[in-house]
């Protein structure tokens, strides 16, 4: 598998590449390392476990959860919340290790483990390969009163849906709002937190049974959420994916709203409240150009990373700033939130329609999204892409001929033999010739 560890987390074929005994073993080297690095000192370590509902999810739950009160660590399951919950409840509760099991925007046969630290925030690349490292190693086990302790949580949904609220600068009574939950960790948290700011909440994909999570529905299938808006004469319709850490909206006309046109809208709104911290965002550089320009021309600057909302959270903390996100639909609220929460965006999005007196086409035409073509070159060398002459003119001429009207992004893949040439241009057409050239050139010149 290589590294085990991608950008969020440990994740492939439930009971494939991610077996009990991997998540067991996970558990118990998380465990140790934090354990070393003074995670536990001067007391009983806690943890909290939290899984979205697949139903993969039930084994791997009772792995992790063995794993850590093998390794002597008290374990409180959370059952099926949302990513961020576990995120704010492990900040919230005062614990030393969060667990989430989710695969995110996957499709119900994979899963993941993504792990937080004391505070809620994701792991370091340098925490994962220690603990990547420490796996399956020989180690002294506790007996007696020294393993970990098991309980359910009952108070932790509530919590978090308070603390939604809490976080919203304004209600939302009188907006009717779609929701599509993607039957997945969403389910309760989503109509609950809206409906008790106010709006009217219609709940579709709401109702998971371990296997149709993101099953055409959630934010990679928008198109039941758009036929719902328009069937409901609702204001808006949101879409998460199967954890909730993401977010993307639909209009009343019916077009969808992305991360980066959401990002733009909070960003403005954030900025006329005085609140936007050092007057910048942080978005990757797969955004579009066209958030680029608008936030230009609105006063604000623009931060970028490398793709993946951990980089975004990297950037976010290094600089002070309080938003970021991706195209995607995650967007990292840091006021509220150590991690991209797609209920918390959502909510702010709406108090954002309701201050406003706006409905969200409107707010959304602060920036024009430039069309945007993403070629995936398979079967070359990726750790060429780089540094090859060819490649590099080949780019070089792209990026002249588009001249400020589009752009190009040259992306090697972090786990596949693949490059992805991504190309913004002032037409589709434009892009995908672009693309295409520039697709035929890493093809030839990087061959296997």
């Amino acid at each position: 598998m290589g590294r085990l560890f991608g950008t969020d987390g440990v994740r492939g074929l439930a009971n494939g590449e991610l077996t009990a005994e991997l998540a067991l073993d996970l558990s118990v080297a998380a465990a140790h390392v934090l354990g070393e690095v003074g995670a536990f000192e001067g007391h009983r370590p806690r943890a909290v476990v939290g899984r979205d509902p697949r139903a993969s999810g039930e084994f791997l739950e009772a792995a992790v959860v063995a794993g850590l009160a093998g390794a002597g660590i008290d374990v409180v399951r959370l059952g099926v919340v949302p990513t961020p919950a576990v995120a704010h409840l492990t900040d919230a509760m005062g614990v030393d290790v969060g667990v989430m099991l989710s695969a995110s925007h996957n499709p119900m046969p994979d899963n993941g483990v993504k792990f937080f630290s004391k505070g809620g925030h994701k792991l370091d690349d340098a925490l994962e390969d220690l603990i990547e490292a420490r796996l399956r190693e020989p180690w002294q086990r506790p007996t007696g009163a020294g393993v970990g302790r098991v309980t359910d949580d009952r108070d932790g949904f509530d919590a978090y849906v308070a603390h939604l609220v809490r976080s919203v600068p304004n209600r939302f009574d009188g907006l009717r709002v779609v929701v599509d939950c993607a039957n997945g960790a969403a389910y309760r948290t989503a109509p609950e937190t809206l409906g008790r700011l106010g709006a009217t909440v219609i709940p579709i994909h709401a109702e998971p049974d371990g296997l149709n999570i993101n099953d055409g529905c959630g934010s990679t299938h928008p198109e039941s959420l758009i036929a719902a808006v328009a069937a409901h004469g609702a204001d808006a319709g949101i879409a998460h994916d199967g954890d909730a850490d993401r977010c993307l909206a639909v209009d009343r006309f019916g077009n969808v709203v992305d991360g980066d046109q959401i990002l733009a809208i909070l960003a403005l709104g954030l900025r006329d409240a005085g609140r936007l911290a050092s007057g910048t965002v942080v978005a990757t550089v797969l955004s579009n150009l066209g958030f680029s320009l608008a936030m230009q021309r609105e006063g604000i600057a623009v931060e970028q990373t490398k793709v993946g909302d951990r980089y975004v959270l990297e950037a976010m903390k290094a600089g002070k700033f309080n938003l970021g996100g991706e195209q995607s639909g995650h967007v990292v609220l840091l006021d509220h939130a150590t991690t991209g929460d797609g209920v918390l965006a959502a909510a702010h999005l709406l108090a954002r329609m309701s201050s406003t007196g706006r409905p969200l086409d409107e707010l959304a035409a602060v920036m024009t999204r430039l069309p945007q073509v993403m070629v995936n070159v398979r079967g070359v060398d990726r750790t060429r892409a780089d540094a090859d002459p060819d490649v590099a003119a080949a780019v070089t001429a792209a990026t002249a001929e588009l001249g400020e009207t589009g752009r190009v992004v040259l992306r090697p893949s972090g786990t596949e033999p693949v490059v992805r040439v991504m190309v913004e241009a002032p037409t589709f057409d434009h892009a995908q010739q672009v693309a295409d050239d520039l697709a035929r050139t890493v093809q030839r010149a990087l061959a296997l």
